[in-house]
């Protein structure tokens, strides 16, 4: 499946299971507008479609890339700045879509990250970038914070004086030392970047489908609750897990020496 919006570009692979949103603005560096909001969720919600007819999981994994060879996403028009750059209109922002959605979302980062670009990535799962990959949140230079969590987000990851450092100086840091600080799970060459992805993605994509979506689930209890109240949702989530056919099928391939295929059943 291949489907073209207006500022970004969808696939889906039935054979992986790998869905890809690229955002499309590469002569703005992927900055964010209303229209790139708007189809970053578009895309989300047309490859959560995929699972419809489905005999079980069919969306594995999905990719959020940006286009050209310059940036991810460099942040939100500078002249389109409003409260809804910062999620902040009546309707859920793409943002909160991404941290939400059921799949595990993997930001695939290659250049410029910045101001809501970085938000953007943070409110995916997962963050790969690759070595000429920079991050920081320029706001400050406008008067500004970031508006859709980025200090929040970082404080978590990386500890709040990092957070304040990003947001206070505005600084780009590199994709080094933004893997250090937690902000990104790992760096690879630029050379080997696409192969790096590709393999790491078609891994996940691989494993357990509704494990894997309750795992996410469980993270995002972990730094919204208490430990025991956490805890109590995870033993839920287990027993769930104990009764579907995935759990039958790896538990089977175990006892056989063999890969497991599980079909989200």
């Amino acid at each position: 499946m291949d489907e073209a919006f207006e500022t970004a570009l969808v696939t889906f692979d039935s054979e992986t299971g790998i869905g890809t949103i690229t955002m499309n603005r590469p002569d703005a560096l992927n900055a964010l507008n209303g229209q790139l909001r708007d189809d970053i969720i578009a895309g989300l919600q047309r490859l959560e479609a995929e699972n419809e007819d489905a005999d079980g999981v069919a969306l594995r994994a999905v990719v959020l890339e940006g286009a050209g060879d310059k940036a991810f996403c460099a942040g939100a028009d500078v002249g389109g700045f409003s409260d809804d750059s910062a999620g902040g209109s009546g309707d859920r922002s793409h943002y909160e879509v991404i941290k939400d959605f059921p799949t595990p979302v993997i930001a695939k980062i290659d250049g410029y990250c910045l101001g809501g670009g970085l938000e953007t990535a943070l409110a995916c799962d997962l963050r790969l970038a690759s070595d000429d990959s920079a991050f920081g949140f320029p706001e400050v230079n406008l008067g500004l914070l970031p508006g859709a969590g980025g200090v929040q987000y970082v404080s978590k990851l990386a500890g709040p004086a990092v957070a304040k450092e990003l947001a206070m100086t505005g600084e780009h840091i590199s994709a080094e030392r933004a893997a250090e600080e937690g902000i990104v799970n790992r760096v690879y060459p630029a050379p080997e970047f696409e192969d790096e992805v590709d393999e790491f993605v078609t891994e996940l994509a691989g494993q357990a489908p509704l494990a894997v979506q309750a795992i996410k689930e469980s993270a995002q209890m972990a730094v919204q609750t208490g430990l025991e109240e956490g805890i109590r949702h995870d033993r839920e989530l287990f027993s769930r897990l104990l009764a579907t056919e995935d759990h039958e099928e790896g538990a089977a391939a175990f006892g056989e020496d063999r890969e497991p295929e599980f079909d989200g059943r």
